[in-house]
């Protein structure tokens, strides 16, 4: 089983400084053992060679019967075992031990046979040395990591905030503020005869991406509109003239084609004003429940209310029963009885139990114009009670049951 990391550890910046400080550590490291190892061998070299000079100096003295000096010896009792039995055999070495309790550098040579003649050197200055030189290399290695963590993290830091902000901006867009830009001013215009970074190049791409979207968007919603518009006169012109035609079945059929003309065109009109962002609501205090039963009664017979918990909800009731209608006559038009819709305080839901709703409506939303499955209709709608639920400042949610059916549920905000 894998370990779960804590959220932060995912970070750029988390990962950046890991990076850094594992890098720090190891070239410190790797200096220290080299700076360490190069000035143990030379002065554990000077302190050999010193060693080695005296003994030879003993050897001279003690073959000529003289006295030895202090710090000179056959074997003495503090004499490294290892190096004793070197000399014995006749070989001449050196070894950092004790004496009197003081780091020491022995030298021993062979004499007289298996004796082993022997100077000490003091050693207490060249490992005061090293071990002053160790702590050294652990201080400023320690600083060094600090500083560049720290030049590091501002410099990471530096990087990590404007990505924030890219993201930040990119999810204002995906909310529909189509306005929203980075304006990073590493994109400017005297920056692009010069080479970009790689954050300012994402936040150029997102900024025109943006733009795009924005004047593409424009242009559908000022095409909607102008449509929309074209069409209303003609049709008046259409419907007073389908009135005046004889009874028949042929002049039922015109009427009502007709008419659905004319609700096609109403319900372009509403979404055109839904697009411009400036509608305004009508607030007042409402019932959920009454209100739900009167949208019910307006959609058509066959959808049954249950309202578990009744709520007075401060909110544009012409608006809501318009969001509730579409929902139920969504509900009947698409799927299957019975349909049921239910009040819980401020959550109303819509069931209906058909084969539900189409997996890119769940995951993206309804769309105008786009329907399924060889479904009658133009996707307009469940795309009008969304806008209008936004006007409200309500969140319409689009699921599938379980055990089949679709569920639309809105989420209104209560007293």
């Amino acid at each position: 089983m894998r370990p779960v990391l804590p959220p932060w550890s995912g970070t750029l910046a988390a990962k950046s400084a890991a990076f850094i400080t594992v890098m720090c550590c190891a070239l410190a490291a790797l200096l220290g053992v080299l700076v360490h190892v190069q000035v143990t061998n030379q002065t554990v070299g000077q302190a050999r060679d010193q060693a080695l000079q005296r003994l030879a100096q003993a050897t001279q003295r003690y073959e000529a019967g003289d006295t030895l000096r202090r710090g000179a010896g056959v074997d003495p009792p503090e004499l490294p075992g290892e190096l004793r039995e070197l000399a014995v055999a006749g070989d001449r070495g050196t070894m950092v031990g004790d004496r009197e309790g003081r780091p020491t550098m022995w030298a021993a040579g062979p004499v007289d046979g298996e004796r082993a003649l022997a100077v000490a050197v003091d050693y207490s200055q060249q490992a005061r040395t090293i071990e002053g030189l160790d702590r050294a290399i652990v201080w400023s290695s320690a600083l060094a990591i600090g500083a560049t963590l720290l030049v590091g993290a501002f410099a990471v830091t530096r990087v990590t905030r404007r990505l924030h902000t890219t993201a930040r901006v990119a999810r204002r867009i995906s909310a529909g503020d189509l306005d929203a830009r980075v304006n990073d001013p590493r994109t400017g215009a005297r920056r692009q005869a010069s080479a970009q970074d790689e954050v300012a190049a994402v936040a150029a791409a997102l900024d025109s991406m943006a733009a795009s979207l924005q004047g593409k968007l424009q242009a559908e919603q000022r095409f909607t509109a102008d449509v929309a518009h074209e069409l209303r006169t003609p049709l008046t012109g259409l419907h007073a003239a389908a009135e005046l035609l004889p009874p028949g079945r042929p002049t039922e059929l015109v009427r009502d084609r007709v008419a659905a003309l004319r609700t096609l065109t109403e319900d372009l009109l509403e979404i055109s004003r839904l697009d411009t962002g400036r509608e305004r609501v009508e607030l007042d205090t409402e019932q959920l429940g009454p209100l739900a039963e009167r949208a019910v009664r307006a959609a058509g017979d066959g959808t049954e209310v249950r309202v578990v918990r009744d709520l007075s909800v401060e909110t544009d009731r012409r608006r809501l029963e318009r969001v509730l209608g579409n929902l139920v006559a969504n509900a009947h038009k698409h799927g299957r009885g019975p349909v049921v819709l239910t009040v819980d305080g401020p959550v109303v839901t819509v069931r209906d139990h058909g084969d539900g709703f189409p997996e890119y409506l769940v995951a993206h939303g309804p769309q105008r114009f786009r329907t399924e499955g060889g479904t009658r209709g133009h996707g307009l709608g469940l795309t009008i009670a969304r806008g209008q639920a936004e006007v409200l400042g309500a969140r319409l949610e689009f699921a599938n049951a379980p055990e089949g059916g679709a569920v639309a549920t809105l989420r209104l905000a209560a007293e």
